[in-house]
């Protein structure tokens, strides 16, 4: 078979619509998949990212960094609507690559998922520890530090060192906790996901409205502070750089993707839940970030809890809010982790389901009827990963990932539209070829941004990658044995 086969658009939408016990539940409607894209998306951009990026890159400009990582986002995110709405798999980018661009390419988007889904959920529990030690601290009943951080560090790009810690435990068990909610049932998930979510977003809400009162609008002046001379560094290329590192912001609305299979009206309500979380996440994030550098000068926000320091320049007066905040930072953190783990799985069952991995990544419970054998793999190596190694290296990974994800969704479906303009599409992106050549471009120059050894690293995850395939996945592809098995037929007549 060439590695270039692909699978008929037919074949995926019957897959789709298989029903039993040995499928997929669907439960999820257009509100729980909004909730879900939005549990993804707000959690370290929010919390963490906006008051380091202001205060190394952007200024009050951050605002426009975010706009425009939304926008590369919106491309991105109008190209996966389509796709999801013609091709409701729980397979997301693998699947549509597969459909357009031929399975070597489908097995390279869904290794490099891996990067997003299982090593995001590994990095956003770091992050959540990190709040979860602070928490429990002004609580009175701090945590002790071998057992709340990761035994290595990194200096430079890619030494580790040893930190004299043990495990980063809460890590760990947020991690484990997670996966068993998730292997008893995506409803019960969402469920949980949708309580986390009104949490957090309240206190967002809550941190706009009354952080407003306190806005020096001095503060946003000049609103992009003058270029140092160094690229990057304010003006125009700080902008742009402050838009390259708060991406990892937006990381989570594709996840709404793979669970296509567990949607009750997945033509309509897959489109809904991707673009309303992605619109709902950016204005947040916008007002977010004119609060925060309208309470204090944004080089006061280089710090690890930004919004910390804003609450706390209001005196006494929101000393509650404080408090309120790292809650949200907790829980907001907390279910972008659930939706990672949730994501990852599917990823894995679907290309186990086309005979790429061994099968049983693609088992499903009787009786719950989740991926449980992937979600309990996925759990137990996210788990060991947040455990035992720092967020530094990990984020970037993260980003790299994503980012060349989002390239190739939006290039399938400029290729599907020239190759296959007949296909009904539930929901076309509009603007075509405008909005997929534009997510390709603002995608490739945000992944054109970040350091080489990102890039070296990606190479080497790809290089490990593409020779599983050819060891293991091409050999038992369903797709080539059925192609094989077909050549063998004609041949005998």
């Amino acid at each position: 078979m060439s590695v270039w086969s692909k699978k008929t658009i037919a074949s995926l939408q019957v897959e789709a619509l298989g029903e039993g016990q040995v499928t997929l539940k669907r439960t999820l409607g257009a509100t729980n998949l909004t909730m879900l894209g939005i549990g993804a998306i707000i959690g370290a951009g929010i919390f963490v990212l906006t008051g380091t990026a202001a205060a190394q890159h952007a200024g009050p400009a951050i605002v426009l960094s975010f706009l425009l990582a939304g926008t590369g986002c919106l491309f991105a995110g109008l190209c996966y609507a389509e796709f999801a709405s013609m091709i409701p798999i729980a397979g997301s980018a693998y699947t549509y690559g597969y459909a357009t661009m031929g399975e070597l390419v489908a097995w390279i988007i869904g290794w490099d998922l891996i990067l997003e889904y299982l090593f995001a959920s590994s990095t956003v529990a770091v992050g959540w520890s990190g709040y979860f030690t602070r928490l429990m601290a002004d609580l009175g009943m701090p945590l002790p530090p071998a057992l709340s951080n990761a035994p290595f560090t990194v200096e430079g790009t890619h030494t580790l060192v040893p930190t004299g810690a043990i495990i980063n435990l809460p890590a760990v068990l947020l991690v484990l906790v997670l996966t068993a909610l998730l292997v008893v049932g995506i409803r019960e998930s969402a469920r949980l996901n949708n309580l986390i979510v009104f949490i957090k977003v309240a206190i967002v809400f809550l941190v706009i409205g009354f952080g407003f009162m306190f806005v020096n609008t001095a503060n946003w002046h000049p609103f992009i502070p003058e270029n140092t001379g160094i690229k990057g560094e304010f003006g125009w290329s700080g902008v742009v750089a402050g838009a390259g590192v708060i991406f990892f912001a937006y990381i989570g609305f594709d996840a709404v993707s793979t669970a296509a299979q567990e949607a009750k009206n997945p033509q309509r309500d897959l489109p809904i839940g991707i673009l309303a979380s992605l619109g709902i996440c950016t204005l947040l994030y916008v007002l977010m970030s004119l609060v925060m550098t309208g309470m204090v000068p944004f080089t006061e926000l280089n710090v690890a809890e930004p919004v910390y320091v804003a609450l706390n320049s209001a005196g006494p007066t929101l000393a509650w809010l404080k408090y309120a905040a790292t809650i949200g930072a907790v829980a907001g953190l907390a279910s972008v982790v659930l939706v990672m783990l949730m994501a990852q799985p599917r990823i894995f069952y679907a290309m186990a389901r086309d005979g790429l991995l061994p099968p049983i990544f693609g088992k499903v419970h009787a009786r719950f009827q989740t991926p449980w054998l992937a979600t309990i793999i996925t759990g137990i190596v996210a788990a060991a990963v947040a455990g035992l190694f720092p967020i530094g290296l990990l984020g970037q990974l993260v980003s790299i990932g994503t980012l060349f994800a989002f390239v190739i969704v939006c290039g399938g479906v400029l290729v599907l539209r020239y190759q296959r303009p007949d296909i009904p599409r539930p929901f076309r992106t509009p603007l075509v070829p405008f909005v997929p050549i534009m997510g390709v471009l603002v995608c490739g120059y945000l992944m054109w941004a970040l350091p080489r050894d990102t890039w070296l690293r990606l190479i080497i995850w790809m290089a490990l990658g593409i020779s599983i395939y050819f060891l293991y996945g091409r050999r038992h592809s369903r797709l080539g044995i059925a192609e094989r098995e077909a050549a063998a037929k004609a041949a005998l007549r």
